[in-house]
């Protein structure tokens, strides 16, 4: 991806994940769909760990990179965009179980676009972040890979708050 790509789908990805939190109301944002589920605010408080892990990620330590700097984007693209496999979230990133404020995390999820817009504008995208390694197998990514990453993994999101949206919808209208 080129750094305008990069910077179109950081912002449509980021956009879209604004508009589907804002849809929910207060009451929507805190209900499960199941059990096993998480809420709506779950999952944006997961997003804000995430993607605030992901910035401090690529605002941290870097070193020049000596394989592709793409080199991990379609496995990462075809993993996150595989709706049909349940991933597992590592326990950093697990949202703490209670209602959350969604005003508080869309402005907490906005202040993040921003961030990341600023990533793309200036930094190095081919340099490898080495402050952690991403958990299964992938080790350490490049910042390009860093923000495929926060994209794939922001869509998938973004697609389970639609369908929760308009399930939860649907429940509400059945009241």
């Amino acid at each position: 991806m080129k750094r305008k790509e990069l910077h179109i789908a950081i912002d449509e990805t980021l956009s879209d994940l604004l508009d589907v939190v804002s849809n929910f109301n207060q009451e929507q944002f805190n209900m499960a769909p199941d059990k096993d589920s998480w809420t709506p605010g779950e999952i944006a408080q997961h997003l804000v760990l995430s993607l605030s892990g992901f910035v401090e990620l690529m605002n941290g330590p870097t070193q020049e990179t000596i394989r592709k700097p793409d080199e991990h984007v379609e496995t990462l693209k075809n993993v996150f965009l595989n709706f049909n496999i349940k991933l597992k979230s590592p326990d950093f990133i697990i949202p703490e179980k209670k209602d959350y404020n969604k005003e508080d995390l869309l402005r907490a999820l906005k202040k993040l676009k921003l961030a990341l817009e600023e990533i793309v504008e200036n930094a190095e995208l081919d340099k490898t972040c080495t402050l952690f390694e991403i958990p299964g197998g992938l080790g350490h990514l490049t910042r390009l890979e860093a923000l495929a990453f926060v994209i794939y993994h922001t869509q998938r999101h973004v697609h389970q708050l639609k369908n929760i949206y308009r399930n939860t919808s649907i429940m509400l209208a059945k009241q």
